[in-house]
């Protein structure tokens, strides 16, 4: 079982990895959209600040709340803008947004979903709906997942939490390249309850769900078992904005003991707000 979920992990990294240069190579008109900086400054809420390149001179515009804004009117590989904000309305402190782009021969092209932050007092709700909001955000993030550990051919209910603290980011879209995690898992009725887990994860953007994500943790009960357990999780759909639902499968070992081998089960809630970003 163990090397047949390693070669389904290894096939995905493959597979994806080369659906990605396939699908650049039959797209060469494409133009990719690398986000550089998008934020408003503290000194001056009423100012959004976006800066990007892309991978062909073009012209572009923001797309942001149904309305328009120039960067670039000429054609450029490097875009840089300042604007103004102060006349829209915003009601949640995440805001989305586009890039739309206009290539040489005057094809157009609009980027993947971006995002950015802004200070409370652009958010025309009340204090009490904001409220609700930082709460429940704050509850689904402190949501651990739930599953089903196979131990023992006997299934065990298990509660697992991920903390992610650091994400990179490669290309500007709407999940990071990838992250490293820290887990904790308990299975209350297994021999061994608790176990420590810290890992990579890599993620995939593809169609029809948000991402497939392989990965290779550590795994530790801090009490003498100290092993691997490779994952694959696929990324569902989003939930509250900056959630997303996923489902994960893992297979976990103690190198030299097959006894220890274990495969569990998940589902839970993904989110790369929480997280240093580099």
């Amino acid at each position: 079982m163990r090397y047949n979920f390693l070669f389904l992990i290894a096939f995905a990294i493959v597979n994806f990895s080369s659906a990605e240069i396939f699908a650049q190579e039959e797209n060469s008109d494409t133009v990719e959209v690398y986000l550089i900086d998008s934020f408003v400054p503290p000194e001056n809420p009423n100012k959004f600040i976006l800066s990007f390149f892309t991978s062909k001179p073009v012209k572009s515009k923001l797309l942001l709340k149904g309305k328009s804004f120039s960067v670039s009117e000429n054609f450029s590989e490097n875009h840089k803008a300042e604007i103004d904000i102060s006349k829209i309305k915003f009601d949640s402190p995440n805001v989305y947004f586009y890039v739309e782009v206009e290539n040489e021969t005057g094809k157009n092209f609009i980027s993947e979903k971006f995002d950015f932050l802004i200070p409370s007092e652009l958010i025309f709700t009340s204090d009490k709906n904001y409220f609700v909001n930082c709460l429940f955000g704050g509850l689904f993030f402190l949501t651990p997942s739930f599953g089903y550990a196979i131990v023992d051919d006997k299934n065990n209910f298990m509660i697992t939490k991920e903390l992610s603290l650091f994400s990179y980011h490669l290309k500007g879209f709407n999940y990071p390249t990838g992250y490293l995690a820290l887990e904790f898992s308990h299975i209350p009725k297994a021999t061994i309850k608790n176990y420590l887990r810290l890992g990579y994860k890599h993620i995939f953007e593809i169609p029809a769900i948000e991402f497939v994500s392989p990965g290779l943790n550590y795994t530790t009960n801090l009490l003498g078992y100290n092993g691997v357990s490779p994952e694959l999780t696929f990324g569902l759909f989003r939930f509250y904005e900056m959630f997303t639902v996923y489902a994960r499968g893992r297979y976990n070992y103690k190198v030299g003991d097959i006894s220890s081998e274990f495969t569990e089960f998940s589902v839970g809630l993904y989110s790369s707000f929480f997280t240093l970003h580099f």
